[in-house]
């Protein structure tokens, strides 16, 4: 397959690339700096057989350049910084374009919009929630994924939200296997929180590309 990644260089986005290149599908990875200008801990940064490209989602030009000839587009982006409030505008946006070419949608999400019960609340909503000041992102990508469950039927997506213990502050290593669950939280297995590892991550998204099994929907997974 031919994968663009948004966010190619960053600790989530850099894993997907990375374990995609691997398998062999072409890969390019879109982001707002070289990859030799990427933050030492993203594991993107020179990766072998990964193309990248300088863009921002922001742009209709440089969205348009992700989906040419592309099977699918990944999106692993943070609200944050100036994203903050035009994350959810854009991703709209590009999740609109990919629907007009035929181009799967998949965007890595987070733990905070996952329901703690099948009746609820969402994690975000507890006050187990922390930091606090994660919370504005989490309430953006919980807004992301109302809009991507209110577009046409004809936009093939899928959001994947990784379980609370998950980022470059808990890199984790690869384990080779995961655990799928559907919009709750999945239990960890020493009786805290669950994690998962961001190579891990990367192969779940992989798979998902691979072997479709989520149309239409969100999903979590955790070691």
């Amino acid at each position: 397959m031919k994968i663009s990644v948004w966010g190619g260089t960053g600790y989530s986005g850099g894993h997907v690339a990375r374990v995609a290149a691997e398998r062999g599908h072409e890969v390019t990875a879109f982001a707002r700096t070289a990859p030799s200008d990427a933050p030492s801990d993203a594991p993107a940064h020179a990766t072998g057989g990964v193309a990248y490209e300088v863009g921002t989602v922001l742009d209709a030009a440089d969205r348009a350049r992700s989906l040419d000839g592309a099977d699918a587009v990944v999106v692993a982006l943070s609200p944050r910084g100036d994203m903050a409030d035009r994350m959810r505008e854009a991703v709209t946006a590009l999740a609109e374009d990919a629907r007009r070419v035929g181009v799967r949608f998949g965007i890595v999400g987070g733990a905070g919009s996952l329901l703690v019960a099948e009746d609820g609340p969402r994690f975000v909503d507890t006050e187990a929630f922390a930091p606090e000041e994660a919370k504005p992102e989490a309430l953006t990508v919980g807004a992301v994924l109302d809009d991507l469950r209110a577009t046409p039927d004809d936009l093939d997506w899928f959001m994947v939200s990784p379980s609370p213990v998950y980022g470059a502050w808990a890199p984790g290593e690869a384990t080779g296997s995961y655990r799928l669950g559907g919009d709750v939280l999945l239990p960890g297995t020493d009786g805290g929180p669950a994690a998962l590892s961001g190579a891990d991550l990367g192969a779940v998204v992989v798979d998902e590309l691979e072997r479709p099994a989520h149309r239409r929907a969100r999903f979590t997974a955790a070691s």
